[in-house]
């Protein structure tokens, strides 16, 4: 019997409609378009702006894009994964909300919190539920408010992060497409970086907290700079070498749309010329969770059954890491 692997047979994905420019931004925080794009390559990024609506809303609309594009039927999803640093509710599963509302009656569904790795960590669980033989059909969904968490008057963050959501569906494989390798890292002292200080069970929130502004995404851009251009290289790097591929190899660079120079620092270290390389960033600046997927979603005809996919993300906690897929499918 062929070995079982796990391959996204389908892609999702969705933005909201309101797009929030550098230029709206200069009459916002002192800053301006020429400083955004030299330092991140942003130049716009979508917000949710309908009042009552969170990240339920994007990653619904995300799975029902998928659902839509690929004619599955929700009834036969075995799970759902909603990978996010922004769920709805504390303590109600924003994935189990979701799976209802998609029609996925059958899954059993849970969140996945990594910050911006979360899409990459819900990758290896999902290969892993359908290596084990028990599921056939992984609903994987990265899915951000990123607007809901940030402070409009913090130029450090504000001009970083948008809105939106992606959606992959893994399923068996026995040809040898998908979900090859991994190398995937973590270290409890960045915590300090990159967090929101309040609003769990270290601080809960109270007026000190919220006349503080401790509820909304502060970080050390320096260090988390430092950290995300060494790391996700690296860990790029490494599993490159470890299954033997060169520049000459690997299809297509997925990496986390967290800054430009991140990404052009991950390509050079694999010495991967800049067409390989997919970006998105310049239109949704940092979607969190949303980025890998969105890339997905966004390039999905450019991908060949056989390409050799290498994802890369770095994320708050430290968390951080690689993966290597092969494509499935002809779209």
């Amino acid at each position: 019997m062929s070995k079982i692997t796990a391959a996204i047979t389908a892609v999702g994905g969705y933005v909201p409609d309101f797009v929030l420019s550098n230029k709206v931004l200069e009459s916002m925080v002192d800053t301006n378009d020429e400083w955004i794009t030299t330092r991140t390559g942003i130049k716009e990024r979508r917000i949710l702006k309908d009042e009552g609506k969170g990240t339920s809303y994007l990653a619904i609309k995300a799975a029902e894009n998928l659902i839509n594009r690929s004619g599955v039927d929700p009834k036969e999803i075995d799970l759902v994964v909603v990978a996010t640093a922004t769920p709805d509710l504390l303590v109600a599963s924003t994935a189990v909300y979701v799976a209802s509302q998609i029609g996925a009656t059958n899954a059993f569904a849970y969140d996945l919190q990594a910050a911006c790795s979360s899409f990459l960590y819900a990758m290896s669980t999902a290969s892993a539920y359908i290596e084990s033989g028990r599921y056939k059909k992984v609903l994987i969904i990265g899915a951000d408010k990123m607007s809901s968490i940030i402070d409009y008057t913090d130029r450090a963050t504000c001009i970083i992060f948008g809105d939106g959501a992606g959606a992959a569906l893994f399923e068996p494989n026995e040809e040898g497409y998908g979900l090859q390798d991994e190398y995937l890292r973590s270290d409890g002292a960045g915590r300090e970086f990159l967090k929101i200080e309040a609003g769990g069970s270290l601080l809960p929130p109270s007026e000190d907290t919220v006349k503080n502004k401790q509820h909304f995404v502060h970080q050390d851009g320096r260090t988390v700079f430092k950290f995300a251009v060494s790391n996700m290289a690296d860990v790029a790097e490494k599993i490159m070498m470890r299954n033997n591929l060169t520049h000459d190899d690997v299809s297509w660079l997925i990496p986390h749309q967290a800054n430009l120079r991140i990404i052009d620092a991950t390509a050079g270290r694999m010495n991967l010329e800049d067409s390989k390389v997919l970006k998105n960033i310049q239109r949704y600046g940092n979607t969190t969770s949303a980025t890998l997927p969105l890339l997905l979603s966004d390039f999905e005809s450019k991908f060949k059954k056989g390409d050799k996919l290498i994802f890369a993300a770095f994320g708050g906690g430290f968390t951080w890491g690689s993966t290597y897929l092969t494509w499935a499918y002809n779209s």
